[in-house]
């Protein structure tokens, strides 16, 4: 039995020279070569060859991870070294992609300028820190490739970033870019990694925008959709101030289809223009107020069943809610149902300006139909608990708490929840861009380093700053906004790596002050940077009348005192005198993808599984928690037959009796975590994020009544996210049955259950 070589030549294939392969990447690391080299051997063909071995080899360890961590390490290096051994220098590398035509000639020419000190600076062992998991994301979405093979490697897309960032500037600056982002510090968002350096560089994440109720205003927003998501953005789309279906239209003499023809297109232009040249499906998530006519029909459009002329699956869906509708819930009142048509300027208005036109337009019988405000969040909540959406929001704390609301009203929010910002539809398209700070680099010798954090995020958000102006903008009207009003949105992914490494339960005091600490920290640092861009080249242009101008932070509009700094009267009073460069600053957003690259829980979200699988659209993955084998390896207790134990029981340690208490606290899932503990942590940090968060909700089994509470509780706790996606636990075994017998409660007897004791509900809802 012969191998290929890359070289070209053939030779006899030899099992020392597989384990010998195996031995050389897995230095240092607790696996068994032996194992991984015969299973290997055991599955090769005649005319295998070298580079299909080492596939072989990495899928192989990376299977075996379920034994320890340290096997996706290997796997990750086997994937590395032969990446390397297809691969050529970053100077090369980046010729051939020019060349191949997809890199703008100012990005070469930096290239050019700076080749010795790409060289000098650039370090590909970093390459070998990545597991399997972290190499097959970057594989699959973020390295560039020439006629389907990818010809760059890590090192050289992290090098990509920080040259367009950062490469007008200085190389100093560069190279602190590249350290930060290849040491993982922080990192830049998915259409930044993607686009850097490309000849149409479009570095923005998100984008904000909606329509008019006229024909050409919806063709025109279906075409800038399509526009903006073949540049690898995530569209929040609002649509309140489109007429409901039977509508009369004065011009044809006919009425109104409504929302769900017009959103079946949109549908169809989310799986026909995809995003990043087919790295992935556009995504867009459409806004709709409650009291729109069509509101029971939308919420319809994703799920499973039913006619298809009647869905549009690929649209993800949200609910921007005034506080007078969940008065009308609580109190079991009635809700009117209109169009916008007919009831001008509600999705202008919020707050009591709100109340009063809605409740005037009632007065006057305009209303299409009225309704007991319950039965449409059962209705709500019943799709939510099917399909995971639509995403719950508060319009009025959205706004009320906005740093924006001297320039107009927020109606809607981005793809994920998390940014929050004013989009005027006949000139301006709402933008923002994104980083996350990896919260767990932050952890030296059982400690929390503040000091450290503010200065990675300073300078995250000093090069957040500078992408606004070095984005290609698919749109004018997203350049004017950008510009306008230069918003930035600062992550974090990791949280839960930080309390594992200190030893903290999620659910505990010690680990709610820290939550709340670090988020400060964030907001301190973002504010005290761009006060000190403001300085140098000014306010931003709506700076005047913003809150901020009147000395009124984000803290300050949700009542809340600081506890960790002392200097943030100085700060108001220099921001008062100098402006700050940018209108918005904080918004955790999911991180899914750049969390699994650095091998990072993802953003502030609690671990779903101790051992399990993930499917993502790289493959299937054997994940371990690290920090859990670390701990259980200093007790001589990760042993085959715990895991065994811990996979019987669904990832989950608590019913192991040989585990202690201690760890099982520290290691609880999301499923073992009270809702109402998830939703304290997202409030304590609310008052230092000055956009929103990316907020889900996680219930094994979730009823109407569970569902409910958490919405009202983050209501009551002034979330601007009430819930981002609603997670659910499939069930592994059939129901227990138990003696007693219980009448099943209605849907709306469940409703009316939980707003009798809200607090209660979401506490023992875990």
């Amino acid at each position: 039995m012969f191998v290929l070589k890359r070289n070209g030549s053939k030779e006899r294939v030899q099992f020392d020279k597989v384990l010998d392969r195996v031995i050389g990447t897995g230095d240092r690391l607790k696996v068994d070569a032996v194992a991984v080299a015969q299973k290997v051997v055991s599955g090769l063909f005649d005319g295998i060859s070298s580079k299909e071995i080492d596939s072989l080899l990495a899928e192989t360890a990376a299977v075996m991870a379920v034994e320890h961590p340290d096997y996706s390490r290997l796997a990750g290096r086997i994937a590395i070294s032969s990446l390397h051994k297809e691969t050529k220098s970053f100077y090369q590398t980046m010729k051939d992609l020019y060349k191949a035509g997809f890199l703008s000639s100012d990005f070469i020419k930096m290239v050019r300028k700076y080749n010795k000190q790409i060289e000098d600076t650039i370090n590909y062992k970093r390459d070998y820190d990545f597991n399997y998991f972290g190499y097959k994301t970057l594989e699959k979405s973020y390295l560039l490739r020439v006629n389907r093979k990818v010809i760059e490697r890590p090192q050289h897309l992290y090098m990509r970033v920080a040259l367009v960032v950062c490469g007008s500037d200085s190389f100093e600056e560069v190279k602190e870019l590249y350290e930060m982002m290849s040491l993982g510090f922080y990192t830049h968002a998915t259409p930044t990694l993607f686009n850097a350096g490309l000849v149409r560089q479009n570095l923005a994440s998100c984008f904000l925008l909606g329509t008019e109720d006229s024909l050409d205003s919806l063709n025109k927003s279906a075409d800038e959709i399509s526009k903006l998501s073949k540049f690898a953005g995530g569209i929040g789309f609002h649509i309140h101030d489109v007429r409901a279906k039977g509508t009369e239209i004065k011009s044809t003499n006919g009425t109104s289809n409504g929302l769900i023809p017009y959103l079946r297109v949109i549908d169809a232009y989310a799986n026909w223009v995809d995003q990043g040249g087919g790295r992935r499906k556009g995504s867009i998530a459409v806004y709709l107020e409650p009291w729109h006519a069509d509101i029971f029909d939308v919420l319809d459009l994703k799920k499973q069943n039913g006619k298809e002329e009647l869905r549009a699956r690929s649209l993800f869906y949200a609910m921007w809610c005034p506080d007078l509708f969940f008065k009308r819930v609580e109190a079991d009142g009635d809700w009117t149902l209109m169009c916008p048509h007919k009831c001008p300027g509600l999705p202008e208005v919020y707050g009591k300006e709100f109340d009063a036109l809605y409740q005037r337009y009632e007065t006057e019988g305009r209303g299409n139909k009225k309704i007991k405000a319950r039965e449409l969040m059962v209705k709500i909540i019943e799709s939510m608990i099917e399909t995971g959406g639509p995403y719950m929001l508060a319009k009025d704390a959205a706004n009320l708490k906005s740093n924006q609301k001297n320039i107009g009203t927020i109606k809607s929010s981005n793809l994920c929840t998390e940014i929050m910002e004013v989009s005027d539809f006949k000139d301006e398209i709402a933008t923002c861009n994104l980083a996350s700070v990896c919260l767990n680099k932050f952890v030296v010798d059982g400690k929390y380093d503040f000091a450290e954090l503010h200065r990675v995020v300073k300078i995250m958000t000093k090069n957040l700053n500078r992408v606004i102006d070095k984005t290609f903008y698919p749109l004018d009207k997203a350049k004017k906004s950008n510009s306008r009003h230069r918003p930035i949105g600062l992550g974090v992914q990791g949280l839960a790596d930080v309390f594992f490494l200190l030893n903290l339960p999620f659910d505990g005091a010690v680990a709610r002050k820290l939550n709340r600490d670090i988020f400060e920290t964030i907001y301190h640092a973002f504010i005290e940077q761009s006060l000190e861009l403001a300085k140098q080249d000014g306010a931003y242009e709506t700076f005047k009348g913003s809150p901020a101008s009147e000395g009124q932070l984000q803290f300050d509009l949700w009542g809340v005192i600081p506890e960790t700094y002392s200097d943030w009267d100085k700060l108001k009073s220099e921001v008062r005198q100098y402006g700050i460069r940018n209108s918005l600053g904080v918004a955790p957003m999911p991180t899914a993808s750049t969390a699994s690259v650095y091998g990072n829980y993802e953003a502030f979200h609690p671990q779903s599984s101790c051992l399990g699988k993930r499917e993502v659209l790289s493959g299937e993955f054997v994940v371990v928690n690290q920090h859990l084998t670390k701990d259980l390896e200093a007790l001589d207790l990760w042993t085959k037959d715990i895991r065994d134990k811990i996979i019987a029981n669904n990832g989950s340690v608590q019913t192991i009796p040989e585990i202690p208490q201690t760890v099982k606290d520290v290691y609880k899932t999301v499923w073992e975590l009270s809702q109402k503990v998830l939703i304290d942590l997202a409030a304590d940090r609310g008052p230092y994020v000055c956009q929103s968060q990316s907020m889900n909700l996680w219930l094994a089994n979730p009823t109407v009544a569970q569902v409910n509470s958490a919405l009202f509780y983050g209501r009551s706790k002034g979330l601007k996210t009430l819930s981002y996606y609603l997670y659910s636990k499939p069930s592994m075994m059939a129901q227990k049955v138990t003696t007693a017998t219980v009448p099943a409660m209605t849907a709306e007897e469940q409703l009316s259950c939980s707003l009798d004791s809200p607090e209660d509900c979401v506490a023992c809802s875990s």
